[in-house]
């Protein structure tokens, strides 16, 4: 620990952190937002939250010594002038400006490249320093949110990660996709994997399968997580004699449910259940036999990384930094990302591979043990932060 922070903890005299993030709505990033207002150290950090909207299943699970600054909280404007384009960002970058400086903010830590657009102009007037992260891999994530101005965005976001202190990517190929797609070095990046508690136990795994098979799908239902891809490897499936019965559960919503939903009626021998949001998330993946990740591009997919922390079975297509949660050996049963027929014959090579659904299970729960325990993880950013701090007071 430096000097100066050990003169901070002995003072009382804390880092104020802000973190930031859209909603607390129970993805990916807000739930590694959430683990990150649970471990971080308290002796030098005070931590607060930023959310443009104060909602979200996750919202009761922050911790109570957490201040909660809500954009959603301000009274809305219904004149011609609210309407006109660029208002509303405005409104909530004066909105952001007037946290920074009552709270007397030290550093800001941005989650997602929203907020980095958010936070850039008003932290760099403030003189606030900033920690980004990227948390998808730009060169698809970007053009699948924004719909309008990307190429302006682009830009603006270049030049808020330039500005940045530090900018956290969560996997090797998310660095690799910002490099290219805003035409930086990657030396600009620091690449720190999303961390899990890790499980006291793990959930027991039949060794043999018993029917139906049991699989859980968690994600948003939109064409980019590839929940179409699943269901017509369902169909193909149908077709297999013989071959145990599926019984697949949808956590989440999105666009392609009435699509996903659908198909799944049209099915003959495999069920479909759609659970809708759900934030007991652990609760239901110790209910399967194993997760499926069928996503066309992924960051860091947290969910695989709870599966594998409790003993699950994983079935995921080899999508951005999924790859990246197999090293020396065998962790999980991957498909090629938008390939039905892939997907297929890794959901029967599932089934069928007894002693590969043991072996990628334990192998699994090394490699979370060894990269990405969540303790690990925290300190890292931790040290990230306080850099920020002294960077600001040379």
């Amino acid at each position: 620990m430096s000097s100066s922070l050990k003169d901070q903890s002995q003072s009382s005299d804390r880092a104020r952190v802000l973190v930031m993030i859209s909603s607390m709505r129970g993805g990916g990033s807000e739930r590694q937002v959430l683990l990150l207002l649970k471990h971080i150290d308290r002796a030098l950090f005070e931590p607060h939250l930023y959310l443009l909207e104060k909602v979200g299943a996750f919202l009761d699970r922050v911790p109570s010594d957490v201040v909660i600054h809500s954009y959603c909280d301000q009274p809305s404007r219904t004149n011609l002038l609210a309407s006109l384009p660029g208002m509303e960002l405005r409104r909530q970058r004066r909105h952001l400006a007037g946290v920074l400086e009552k709270q007397s903010i030290d550093v800001i830590y941005d989650r997602t490249f929203r907020m980095s657009l958010l936070s850039h102009p008003v932290a760099s007037r403030l003189r606030i320093p900033r920690v980004s992260t990227i948390v998808s891999p730009p060169n698809l994530a970007v053009p699948a949110v924004e719909q309008r101005w990307v190429g302006i965005k682009r830009r603006r976001l270049k030049s808020a990660y330039l500005d940045a202190h530090a900018v956290i990517t969560v996997s090797d190929q998310s660095a690799h996709s910002a490099a290219d797609y805003y035409d930086l070095s990657l030396g600009e990046f620091r690449t720190i994997h999303n961390g899990v508690p890790l499980a006291d136990e793990m959930t027991e795994c039949r060794s043999v399968l018993e029917t139906p098979v049991r699989l859980v799908v968690v994600g948003r239902l939109g064409p980019e997580k590839g929940q179409v891809d699943l269901m017509r490897a369902l169909q193909h499936l149908e077709a297999m004699e013989p071959f145990p019965v599926l019984e697949v559960t949808f956590i989440g919503d999105g666009p392609d449910l009435p699509k996903v939903r659908a198909m799944g009626e049209e099915l003959q021998r495999h069920r479909t259940h759609f659970l809708g949001r759900r934030n007991d998330i652990e609760q239901q993946l110790a209910l399967a036999d194993a997760l499926v990740l069928p996503s066309h591009f992924e960051g860091m997919p947290n969910v695989v990384l709870e599966a594998m922390a409790a003993g699950i079975s994983v079935i995921a297509t080899r999508s951005g930094g999924t790859v990246e949660l197999q090293r020396d050996e065998p962790t999980i049963f991957f498909a090629k990302p938008g390939d039905p027929l892939s997907l297929a014959d890794a959901i029967r090579l599932f089934i069928e591979d007894q002693s590969g659904r043991l072996a990628r299970r334990e192998s699994a729960l090394r490699l979370v043990r060894t990269h990405h325990d969540v303790r690990t993880q925290t300190k890292e950013i931790e040290s990230i932060l306080a850099s920020a701090c002294r960077s600001c007071e040379a």
